[in-house]
């Protein structure tokens, strides 16, 4: 099915899906959305940005009718999806009034529950919805379609008591819809119990290899931060985002990086949601050249042109390497990837040279480098020494 005509949607979505100028289906799409329309149960394999989003709005916009109470819900692991989940499924719902809402935490409640009296597709976080259901302010006995986006995620950030909980709350007859980046033994677990006659279907992987780049530096500790901040000055790159793998090494990079006239800003989980928006769409726009977050950003959120991938740190899961570098080389652009090794990150790499033999990653001479006085938290380091000076056996002098 090289056309979305080809899957009998209505005038009204294909209208729709043309505005957004999207012209052919993506493997995803051809895979599922004829099971998606017949209401069939589905797992569905697929590299972050290939699609889903449309493949499972699909069957949700046709299906739920307006001012029929709520009838679909979406599960996300973060924020960030589920803002990105409900602007996408009201560019495509534009021409049917169906009111469609995000919750998550840390923001008010109040509004939210006023929007749930009226919504019809709820896009959430377990969290949150659980407090929803505490405060018995969600009424789900006529949900019809049950979306797990990212479920693999779902399981890294240890959601899937609170997601479990959740489906029991679902109606026993419905369609449900399992989405991610992969399909673990979890995942396929979490699907006997909870799903019907379903199918698997998958996608190819959305990196191109052929046009992915991979190279790693081996350098100092002392001297990494000084060869990232050569390679984003002097490397002619589109949009860069640098990965580190905790909030406090992200500060640290983004606070240096534009102490040196480097357009940077950072994410991760530390900042208001509206933070948060506001940077991905900062970055989204090319109104800075450098994201640096942690892996918050590796998955499900849609940031398009990334030519440069920047391990700062290398993570611990090689999966969290995978969903990383598939920010890049993607739709036939060329994307590369680099990482910054020093002593701390050789155990991780060594795990993903061993976990994905395919892959080629070349070392690369470090070029001649001035180091750079980096800032650090002066306060944290006040404090470190304070507790180190409370540590220190009293010393008594003898002719006291």
């Amino acid at each position: 099915m090289n056309t979305f005509e080809n899957f009998k949607l209505s005038s009204q979505l294909l209208t729709a899906i043309k505005k957004e100028r999207i012209t052919k289906p993506t493997q995803i799409q051809k895979e599922s959305i004829p099971h998606i329309m017949n209401g069939t149960d589905v797992i569905g394999e697929s590299a972050t940005g290939s699609g889903k989003t449309l493949a499972f709005g699909c069957g949700i916009i046709e299906k739920v009718i307006p001012k029929e109470g709520l009838q679909a819900l979406i599960l996300t692991p973060t924020r960030e999806l589920a803002e990105q989940v409900k602007e996408a499924l009201k560019r495509f719902s534009e021409n049917k009034p169906l009111k469609i809402i995000s919750i998550y935490g840390g923001v008010a409640i109040n509004h939210q529950i006023h929007d749930l009296s009226h919504a019809n597709v709820v896009v959430a976080t377990p969290g949150r919805l659980l407090d929803h259901f505490q405060r018995k302010t969600i009424n789900t006995s006529k949900v019809k379609i049950l979306v797990l986006d990212e479920a693999d995620r779902m399981f890294d950030m240890g959601f899937i008591e609170d997601v479990e909980k959740i489906i029991r709350k679902c109606p026993s007859k419905r369609q449900t819809l399992f989405f991610s980046a992969t399909i673990s033994s979890n995942i396929r677990n979490l699907a006997n119990k909870h799903m019907i006659n379903h199918v698997s279907v998958s996608a190819k992987k959305h990196v191109d290899p052929g046009k992915l780049k991979q190279i790693y530096y081996n350098i100092s500790r002392s001297m990494k931060f000084s060869l990232l901040a050569h390679l984003c000055q002097n490397e002619k790159s589109g949009l860069i985002m640098v990965f580190c793998n905790t909030r406090r090494t992200t500060d640290f990079v983004v606070k240096n990086l534009s102490a040196n006239k480097i357009d940077a800003v950072a994410i991760h989980g530390g900042f208001s949601q509206n933070k948060r928006t506001r940077t991905i769409n900062l970055f989204n726009n090319n109104k800075v050249s450098v994201l640096v977050c942690t892996d918050v950003a590796a998955r499900g959120l849609h940031i398009n042109n990334v030519s440069h991938i920047y391990n700062y740190e290398i993570p611990k899961d090689s999966t969290d390497y995978i969903h990383r570098i598939g920010r890049t080389a993607r739709a036939g652009e060329m994307g590369k990837v680099i990482n910054l090794l020093c002593d701390y990150d050789h155990n991780n790499f060594s795990r993903i040279i061993s976990d994905h033999s395919s892959f080629s990653i070349e070392k690369a001479e470090s070029p001649y480098l001035k180091k750079i006085n980096v800032i650090r938290d002066q306060r944290r380091d006040q404090r470190n020494k304070n507790t180190f000076r409370r540590r220190q056996p009293r010393r008594y002098n003898r002719y006291n």
